[in-house]
């Protein structure tokens, strides 16, 4: 059960190195990865998923801006019709903003130190509820 996963960085945070180390370990389990390199917008993401047909986006915020970024993301899949497409946080994410992000639709939130076995198997899960959606 592969999926197509795109994996981003939003704003301009330029530290990539964790979402370059979870795109090798998600290829390495089989999944398609794309990667869109650093400082990208969110309507950029939403166009780099949709031409790709991401079933899942990631998101790597190390900024502290997710709480502006990570609607606008969403708001701008939404606007191209992929609101279905499960949307995955990592990277500093304060305990008091993790309830607000799961309540906004984020489907995980990984945070330093996730250990790469326990992202796999969260993205497995979201990519598998949303191919079932699409039946």
């Amino acid at each position: 059960m592969a999926g197509k996963i795109l994996i981003a960085k939003p704003g301009l945070d330029g530290h990539d190195r964790g979402a370059r180390m979870v795109v090798r370990s998600l290829r390495d389990a089989g999944f398609e990865v794309d990667y869109t390199g650093i400082r990208r917008t969110p309507e950029e993401i939403a166009v780099h998923a949709e031409e790709f047909g991401a079933e899942l986006v990631g998101l790597s915020i190390l900024s502290g801006a997710h709480m502006e970024l990570v609607p606008r993301v969403m708001d701008a899949l939404a606007n191209r019709g992929m609101d279905t497409v499960p949307v995955a946080v990592g990277g500093i994410i304060p305990e008091h903003d993790r309830a607000a992000l799961l309540e906004m639709g984020v489907v995980a939130i990984f945070g330093p130190g996730a250990r790469t076995e326990d992202i796999r198997a969260a993205i497995e899960a979201a990519i598998a509820a949303y191919q079932r959606g699409q039946a």
